[in-house]
Protein backbone atom coordinates (compact mmCIF):
# COMPACT_ATOMS: atom_id res chain seq x y z
CA UNK A 1 0.00 0.00 0.00
CA UNK A 2 2.96 2.44 0.92
CA UNK A 3 5.19 2.29 -2.38
CA UNK A 4 1.39 2.72 -4.44
CA UNK A 5 -0.15 5.65 -2.56
CA UNK A 6 3.26 7.19 -2.44
CA UNK A 7 3.01 7.57 -6.59
CA UNK A 8 -0.15 8.11 -6.73
CA UNK A 9 -0.67 12.21 -7.92
CA UNK A 10 -2.59 14.34 -6.00
CA UNK A 11 -2.68 12.19 -3.10
CA UNK A 12 -0.84 13.57 0.20
CA UNK A 13 -0.28 9.36 1.99
CA UNK A 14 0.88 9.21 5.55
CA UNK A 15 2.10 6.14 6.37
CA UNK A 16 2.47 5.17 10.37
CA UNK A 17 4.12 2.43 12.14
CA UNK A 18 4.70 2.89 16.08
CA UNK A 19 7.22 -0.01 16.25
CA UNK A 20 8.90 0.24 12.88
CA UNK A 21 7.90 -3.40 12.26
CA UNK A 22 7.04 -1.70 8.47
CA UNK A 23 7.67 0.95 5.87
CA UNK A 24 6.35 4.49 7.18
CA UNK A 25 7.10 8.00 7.54
CA UNK A 26 5.57 8.77 10.88
CA UNK A 27 5.99 7.18 14.30
CA UNK A 28 2.16 8.13 15.85
CA UNK A 29 1.17 7.07 19.28
CA UNK A 30 -2.51 5.90 18.19
CA UNK A 31 -3.78 7.34 21.93
CA UNK A 32 -2.03 10.84 21.37
CA UNK A 33 -1.31 11.16 17.75
CA UNK A 34 0.29 14.76 17.54
CA UNK A 35 -1.65 16.34 14.71
CA UNK A 36 -4.17 19.24 14.87
CA UNK A 37 -7.67 18.70 14.91
CA UNK A 38 -9.82 17.49 11.41
CA UNK A 39 -6.63 16.51 9.67
CA UNK A 40 -7.39 12.96 7.52
CA UNK A 41 -9.76 12.71 4.78
CA UNK A 42 -9.45 8.83 4.97
CA UNK A 43 -7.36 7.12 7.42
CA UNK A 44 -6.76 3.28 6.93
CA UNK A 45 -6.60 1.46 10.15
CA UNK A 46 -5.60 -2.25 9.21
CA UNK A 47 -5.22 -4.45 12.38
CA UNK A 48 -4.31 -1.90 14.60
CA UNK A 49 -6.62 -1.64 17.56
CA UNK A 50 -5.96 -5.17 18.85
CA UNK A 51 -2.81 -4.38 20.00
CA UNK A 52 -3.84 -0.88 21.87
CA UNK A 53 -4.53 -1.17 25.89
CA UNK A 54 -6.47 1.72 25.44
CA UNK A 55 -8.43 1.45 22.20
CA UNK A 56 -10.80 3.85 23.46
CA UNK A 57 -8.78 6.46 23.54
CA UNK A 58 -7.30 5.99 20.31
CA UNK A 59 -11.02 5.73 18.94
CA UNK A 60 -11.26 9.24 20.31
CA UNK A 61 -8.35 10.31 18.70
CA UNK A 62 -8.98 8.56 15.68
CA UNK A 63 -12.51 10.43 15.33
CA UNK A 64 -10.46 14.20 16.63
CA UNK A 65 -8.01 13.87 13.77
CA UNK A 66 -10.69 13.09 10.98
CA UNK A 67 -12.26 15.71 9.32
CA UNK A 68 -15.60 16.64 9.16
CA UNK A 69 -17.51 13.97 6.66
CA UNK A 70 -14.11 11.88 6.35
CA UNK A 71 -13.83 8.04 6.42
CA UNK A 72 -11.81 6.08 8.39
CA UNK A 73 -11.76 2.22 7.08
CA UNK A 74 -11.44 -0.17 9.72
CA UNK A 75 -10.32 -3.95 10.14
CA UNK A 76 -9.40 -6.46 12.96
CA UNK A 77 -9.71 -9.89 13.66
CA UNK A 78 -13.18 -10.94 14.98
CA UNK A 79 -14.93 -13.36 16.63
CA UNK A 80 -18.79 -14.04 17.13
CA UNK A 81 -20.46 -13.20 20.37
CA UNK A 82 -18.99 -9.83 22.40
CA UNK A 83 -15.75 -8.60 23.19
CA UNK A 84 -13.19 -10.94 24.63
CA UNK A 85 -10.72 -8.81 26.94
CA UNK A 86 -8.81 -9.53 30.13
CA UNK A 87 -6.40 -6.88 31.28
CA UNK A 88 -4.84 -9.53 33.87
CA UNK A 89 -4.00 -11.61 30.38
CA UNK A 90 -0.25 -9.90 30.06
CA UNK A 91 1.93 -12.59 29.20
CA UNK A 92 3.23 -13.37 25.34
CA UNK A 93 1.96 -16.84 25.59
CA UNK A 94 -1.34 -16.32 27.53
CA UNK A 95 -1.79 -13.52 24.71
CA UNK A 96 -1.12 -15.76 22.03
CA UNK A 97 -3.58 -18.36 23.34
CA UNK A 98 -6.70 -16.47 24.37
CA UNK A 99 -6.52 -13.59 21.83
CA UNK A 100 -4.42 -15.46 18.68
CA UNK A 101 -1.09 -13.39 18.97
CA UNK A 102 1.28 -12.75 21.53
CA UNK A 103 0.98 -8.71 21.06
CA UNK A 104 -2.93 -8.53 20.59
CA UNK A 105 -4.49 -7.40 24.04
CA UNK A 106 -8.38 -8.55 22.67
CA UNK A 107 -10.54 -10.16 20.21
CA UNK A 108 -13.64 -7.83 18.93
CA UNK A 109 -16.77 -9.18 17.66
CA UNK A 110 -18.43 -6.72 15.15
CA UNK A 111 -20.85 -6.08 16.97
CA UNK A 112 -18.49 -4.91 20.00
CA UNK A 113 -16.47 -2.53 18.42
CA UNK A 114 -19.20 -0.96 16.48
CA UNK A 115 -20.88 -0.05 19.57
CA UNK A 116 -17.48 1.95 20.62
CA UNK A 117 -16.81 3.15 17.80
CA UNK A 118 -20.33 4.23 17.96
CA UNK A 119 -19.74 5.91 21.59
CA UNK A 120 -16.37 7.68 19.84
CA UNK A 121 -18.70 9.67 17.55
CA UNK A 122 -18.09 7.61 14.40
CA UNK A 123 -21.36 6.39 12.00
CA UNK A 124 -20.45 2.84 11.27
CA UNK A 125 -21.72 0.79 8.48
CA UNK A 126 -20.08 -2.73 8.19
CA UNK A 127 -18.79 -4.15 4.36
CA UNK A 128 -19.06 -7.68 4.02
CA UNK A 129 -16.91 -8.69 0.77
CA UNK A 130 -17.40 -12.51 -0.22
CA UNK A 131 -15.52 -14.69 -2.64
CA UNK A 132 -16.66 -12.72 -6.10
CA UNK A 133 -16.08 -9.32 -4.53
CA UNK A 134 -12.69 -9.95 -2.78
CA UNK A 135 -11.32 -11.09 -6.57
CA UNK A 136 -11.68 -7.80 -7.29
CA UNK A 137 -11.00 -5.70 -3.79
CA UNK A 138 -8.18 -7.82 -2.81
CA UNK A 139 -10.09 -8.71 0.58
CA UNK A 140 -9.99 -12.06 1.44
CA UNK A 141 -13.32 -14.23 0.98
CA UNK A 142 -15.15 -13.14 3.78
CA UNK A 143 -13.60 -10.26 5.03
CA UNK A 144 -15.33 -7.77 7.19
CA UNK A 145 -14.10 -4.06 6.79
CA UNK A 146 -16.45 -1.58 9.07
CA UNK A 147 -16.45 2.15 7.13
CA UNK A 148 -17.02 4.98 10.05
CA UNK A 149 -17.78 8.36 8.70
CA UNK A 150 -17.26 11.37 11.15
Amino acid sequence: MYRKLKKTPGVEYFSSDFANEFISDHQFDITAIKLPDNFFDLIICYHILEHITDDQKAMAELFRVLKPGGTMLLQTPFREGEIFEDPSITTEKERKKYFGQKDHVRIYSVKGISERLNQAGFSVNILQFNEQASNSSGFSEKETVLSCKK
